[in-house]
């Protein structure tokens, strides 16, 4: 599908599978509880595990972390690779996309069809490797399992042929500042 076929599945609470700034994802809006149980079930995801969120901006991140450490703004800005930080909270976002102790992954993208995607709808996306759990994350479209393929609303038909193998680095910050690097 094109983007905009693909912004209007987003707007009604369909689920994509779309490039990021990382690796080939699926996604939906970050805010609607039944997409968001759909790629749960999509994935084969056990329920104690949490989903990345993609948003546009240190504003739509504080729309929905309202409370985070300083420090957090440091490391968006010198990041060099793409960021995913885990916030101790957030408001607003479909609860099943959180982790067991209430935290949530959040980048901000600076992929321009993430952005666009975002931007369309006003919202944060779910941006989650396009694979079933437990299964090796594909490096290119044709290695993603037709069974995810089959489930997903829409596919956006940009960067097909690119090979997308860089996951994020994910830290955690809790809002006393202690770090815990995740994933470098």
């Amino acid at each position: 599908m094109r983007i905009d076929e693909t912004i209007e599945v987003l707007k009604n609470g369909g689920t994509i599978l779309y490039p990021t700034d990382t690796i080939w994802g699926i996604g939906c809006d970050a805010t609607n509880e039944e997409a968001c149980q759909q790629l749960m079930a999509i994935k084969n995801r056990p329920t104690d595990k949490s989903f990345i969120v993609l948003v546009d901006s240190i504003n739509m991140l504080e729309k929905y972390v309202p409370e985070f450490h300083p420090v957090c703004y440091d490391l968006i800005d010198l990041s060099e690779k793409p960021l995913t930080i885990i916030y101790p909270s957030a408001t607003e976002l479909a609860n099943t996309i959180f982790a067991e102790d209430g935290s949530i992954g959040i980048r901000i993208t600076k992929d321009p069809v993430c952005l666009k995607l975002i931007r369309s709808i006003r919202k944060p996306i779910v941006s989650t490797s396009a694979n079933i759990s437990g299964s090796p994350i594909p490096t290119c479209f044709n290695e993603i399992d037709d069974q995810i393929k089959s489930k997903i609303d829409a596919v956006l038909e940009d960067r097909m042929q690119e090979k997308l193998t860089t996951p994020s680095q994910i830290i955690k910050i809790d809002l006393d500042g202690t770090v815990k690097v995740i994933r470098q």
